[in-house]
């Protein structure tokens, strides 16, 4: 017993300083992130590239969820973020709310779908990915079809004369820091650490006493309510909502590259990724606007084939002991 405590007392004060380490690191980032996009309308740098950089952070951290703490793949992860758009649409469009008290009904809207898909969560790998898909697709075609009166049918919603570029600018942020503060918390958090050993075996962890079950679904709900929040701003935004924009399939497809090309199952993994494909992405659209997609696609196949675990997870692999220490 003096042995077992005598070995397990410097390893709780190791631990403790270790996290000491890891939360500071992650307030002074979060710090220098903040105070910079605060400063971007004051600058009068690009607003609308960092309002898109701040959104494909927040979406491809939600990915991660879903995908690196939950080993799910939701290739239909558009859905959350276009029926988060066209609530907003409705709500301020048609029944006069005001864009601030909309907003929150697209997370609520994206936990709902969450709710409708999380009967998928018992299947796994192609299957899910699949069905999501499917799904996505299906909720596609519900809007499309609703009356035209309430979608604006194939011309859209137009918010007229609420757009706000600025201040849907500081509230994207809101929405990313909350996102991040999130998942940082999630990471180090019992239901993290029972998301993980139900993604690496549920069999295992329900035997240890995990209600498999019950955590899958939280951390389902949690990757659903970022990206309808995002569709909701984005909305706002752009002042206009379709289907063919809400709905398209390439916002699933940035979302997992910039998620991927980070490093799933790490909290900067999706922010590292998201700010290199996405500056990398403006730059190869400047030099080379009809041969964007091309190169960008070559981009990320060199990317996944030399460094398959994404950017920061390759460092990681390479430094372990760094693992402490990086959120």
């Amino acid at each position: 017993m003096q042995a077992d405590a005598r070995t397990t007392a410097p390893r709780a004060a190791e631990r403790e300083a270790a996290d000491r380490v890891y939360f500071t690191l992650a307030a002074l980032i979060g710090g220098v992130v903040s105070v910079y996009f605060l400063l971007v309308p004051v600058l009068d740098l690009n607003l609308a590239f960092h309002f898109y950089l701040m959104l494909w952070i927040t979406m491809a951290s939600a990915f991660n969820v879903a995908a690196g703490f939950s080993g799910y793949m939701p290739f239909g992860f558009v859905a959350f973020y276009g029926v988060g758009a066209f609530t907003t649409a409705i709500l301020v469009k048609n029944l006069g709310f005001p864009v601030l008290v909309a907003l929150p009904f697209s997370g609520a809207a994206g936990v709902v779908l969450g709710l409708l898909f999380a009967p998928t969560l018992r299947l796994s790998g192609i299957y899910f990915a699949i069905v999501s898909l499917a799904l996505a697709s299906i909720c596609r075609l519900v809007i499309t079809n609703m009356p035209e009166e309430i979608t604006g049918g194939s011309f859209g919603l137009q918010l007229g004369s609420r757009a706000e570029p600025v201040l849907s600018f500081y509230v994207m942020m809101g929405v990313m820091l909350v996102a991040l503060g999130s998942i940082l918390w999630l990471s180090r958090s019992r239901l993290g650490k029972a998301l993980r050993a139900v993604r690496d075996d549920a069999e295992a962890a329900d035997m240890m006493g995990v209600n498999v079950t019950r955590v899958r679904l939280y951390g389902w709900l949690i990757a659903a309510v970022f990206p309808a929040l995002c569709g909701g701003v984005e909305a706002w935004y752009t002042n206009v909502v379709d289907t063919e924009t809400a709905f398209n399939t390439l916002i699933t497809a940035k979302t997992v590259i910039y998620a991927v090309a980070g490093g799933l199952g790490t909290v900067t993994g999706p922010i590292v990724g998201s700010v290199v494909m996405v500056w990398l992405d403006e730059l190869i659209w400047r030099q080379f606007p009809l041969l964007n997609l091309l190169i960008l696609g070559v981009a990320t196949v060199l990317l996944v084939l030399f460094l398959p675990r994404g950017l920061v997870g390759t460092l990681l692999r390479r430094r372990p002991q760094w693992r402490r220490y990086i959120p």
